[in-house]
């Protein structure tokens, strides 16, 4: 599977496994539209990569229109009926579980979410029907697909505190072990599930027979999601945030994601008018702006019903041209935040037209709950275990609300005429791996498949320690990493010269020509291609 494609005229794709990618290719071919290669794909990578995304997670999407406009499509789903702190701590948690099903306590939100976008690729010529849509997930999830090198790993490292979980081991391990790289696992009730959904509607996922069983195996093994949080479900479409930098206008998705913080990162970092490329005002000016983005981001994102003001305020040039005069050039600022993870898979679509679309679709951390739903095979996502049960905190557990989320797509249009949709997975990792590559592309014009390869890094706590840190991949220049390492910055340098630590990027472009480009990670399992 390539991971760069060029110069295409119908539309390009791009995925982090290559069987969505080309799943979303075949809808192209067929005449489909962006939207709708993207729907192909969101059905595809959860029948074949179920260890990063499911149909019982959540989804957000940017879609650029071909006359420019932009909008949001927020599939987050809302904490059940009966999840309360009281039922929390009569069970005897004092911090939400993130496995089972009591860590299974919000609704899945991207089916929800699907149906938007199928409304509006509707409105764009799309006229394929949702049995051709879903036709490739049900065919993989049915006769089998490969267990990729992450499942494999991830399945081992994690397999004491999923073995047990409902569901888990019938649908993910193999003889009680788990699979090696390579083996054949099929998703069954998966492949009926969406089969169904393909003659009686997307819906019928919350309101419909599947919403029944659905609740039923949810009731069965004790999650406090009910029928009736079901059925009172949709998504929203919202308007994204925007900020003007000097190669353009970046989008982003609103609260409860971080996509706040990806845009004042990049936002603040055009101030800083650092250069040359891959230097150290480069990558310190970065991760100096990442830590000014995620403090603002820490204390105002939460469901966006409880935000307290108007998230544009914190995009105000008034306020950035401060932030940006807190940064020092030479100096690391402490950094004390806390650690998040996350698994979750980004995919861009583009075509003739002019849609664009950057979609994010995830379980939250790896497997996610860990809870299969015998009757439809739907893995439940663990989302909601970041709400806390302090009634005082930001994000505090209540019934109907929505957590915070690390999920964010972006999308710049770009005063040269390109339209880009790019993106990540990685949780925490997502705002700093979508600067590091949109930085290098379009700041730099570093050739895509050159800025998806080059080296990148993370800040945030190293797994099972409590010393916060900047994670750089080996590939650094050795006189950059000392140069950080002298500026103050915690620096651990990994053993990997390409590490999944970093996140899985890619990028989806209309030129102002016309033709299209893809681009995909080679961190990844995936590609790009395009018609």
């Amino acid at each position: 599977m390539n991971l760069h494609t060029a110069g295409h005229r119908r539309g390009v794709v791009c995925a982090p496994h290559a069987a969505a990618v080309e799943d979303g290719r075949a809808i192209l071919e067929e005449g489909g539209n962006a939207i709708e290669a993207m729907l192909a794909m969101a059905a595809s990578i959860a029948a074949v990569y179920p260890h990063m995304n499911h149909i019982g997670g959540d989804g957000f999407w940017l879609v650029r229109e071909p006359h420019g406009k932009v909008r949001a499509i927020m599939g987050a789903g809302i904490a059940g009926a009966k999840a309360t702190p009281r039922f929390y701590r009569d069970a005897g948690h004092y911090e939400m579980p993130a496995r089972g099903p009591l860590a299974a306590l919000t609704v899945p939100g991207a089916v929800a979410g699907w149906q938007k976008a199928l409304e509006a690729a509707r409105v764009h010529r799309g006229r394929l029907p949702l049995d051709i849509l879903l036709a490739a997930a049900i065919r993989r999830a049915r006769e089998g697909y490969t267990v990729a090198r992450s499942q494999a790993a991830l399945t081992r490292d994690k397999f004491a505190e999923l073995e047990k979980v409902p569901g888990f081991a019938a649908a993910f391990l193999v003889d009680g072990k788990a699979p090696d790289e390579g083996a054949v696992l099929k998703q069954t009730a998966l492949a009926a599930t969406l089969e169904h959904l393909a003659k009686a509607g997307l819906p019928d996922f919350y309101r419909g027979d599947v919403g029944r069983e659905i609740a039923a195996d949810l009731e069965r093994i004790g999650s406090p999601v009910t029928r009736a949080d079901l059925e009172k479900y949709d998504a929203r479409i919202a308007e994204p945030l925007g900020v003007a930098v000097s190669a353009g206008t970046l989008y982003n998705t609103p609260a409860p994601t971080q996509g706040l913080a990806s845009l004042i990162i990049l936002a603040l970092f055009d101030r800083l008018k650092a250069a040359p490329a891959e230097s150290f005002d480069h990558i310190h000016g970065l991760v100096e702006a990442t830590k000014r983005a995620f403090l603002v981001r820490d204390r105002v994102i939460t469901d966006p019903d409880r935000v307290d003001g108007p998230l544009v305020q914190f995009l105000a040039a008034s306020f950035l041209d401060g932030e940006a005069r807190k940064i020092d050039a030479r100096r690391a600022a402490p950094w004390p935040d806390r650690q998040a993870r996350g698994d979750t898979i980004w995919m861009g679509a583009a075509d003739a037209s002019g849609l664009v679309v950057s979609y994010i679709q995830s379980i939250y951390w790896e497997f996610g709950s860990g809870c299969v739903l015998p009757a439809t095979g739907v893995l439940m996502q663990n989302r909601g275990s970041s709400f806390s049960l302090d009634p005082k905190a930001l994000n505090a557990l209540e019934p109907g609300r929505r957590p915070f989320h690390t999920l964010n797509p972006a999308l710049a249009v770009l005063k040269d005429g390109r339209v880009m949709a790019y993106g990540t997975m990685g949780g925490e990792g997502q705002p700093q791996s979508q600067a590091a590559v949109f930085t290098r592309h379009v700041t730099y014009r570093q050739p895509l498949d050159k800025a998806l390869d080059a080296p990148r890094w993370l800040l945030g706590r190293t797994w099972g320690s409590n010393q916060t840190n900047l994670r750089l991949e080996a590939r650094f220049d050795g006189n950059l990493i000392d140069r950080l390492m002298s500026a103050g910055h915690d620096v651990a340098v990994l053993d990997e010269d390409y590490s999944d630590t970093m996140g899985h990027a890619g990028a989806a472009i209309l030129h102002a020509n016309g033709t299209l480009e893809a681009g995909h990670d080679p961190r990844a399992d995936g590609g790009a291609a395009g018609v």
